[in-house]
């Protein structure tokens, strides 16, 4: 999987997604962006954003227990850094897709790779 986080800013295109009100400190949102699922974090003030996807059994991972910057997948119990999608704890082997969040004007933005 990829980190798109770390893609330049020329090679990713920001889809406005919802006003970053709508996503209170501590909580999470999930959207559907060209058939993949994406969950936005909401730490501190800070957005992350990752895959819906536990590379493990492609089970969700979103609505897993989220402790600092680390969610446990509530199926299997894998741990992926919702900062890059980076594998913490097994059984999942494969990183997940990081997305990159920006705040613009109110609005939460999501990075896209261009095609």
């Amino acid at each position: 999987m990829y980190n798109y986080t770390q893609l330049k800013e020329t090679k990713v295109e920001f889809v406005e997604i919802a006003p970053a009100s709508d996503l209170p400190n501590g909580e999470r949102l999930f959207v559907e962006l060209g058939g993949t699922m994406i969950v936005i974090f909401n730490i501190a003030g800070e957005y992350f954003a990752i895959a819906d996807v536990c590379s493990h059994d492609d089970g969700p991972v979103g609505e897993g227990d989220l402790e600092g910057f680390s969610i446990t997948c509530p199926r299997h119990g894998a741990q992926f850094d919702v900062r890059s999608g980076k594998v913490l704890q097994m059984p999942a082997v494969v990183d997940i897709p990081a997305y990159p969040v920006q705040v613009r004007d109110g609005n939460l933005y999501i990075g896209i790779p261009k095609e």
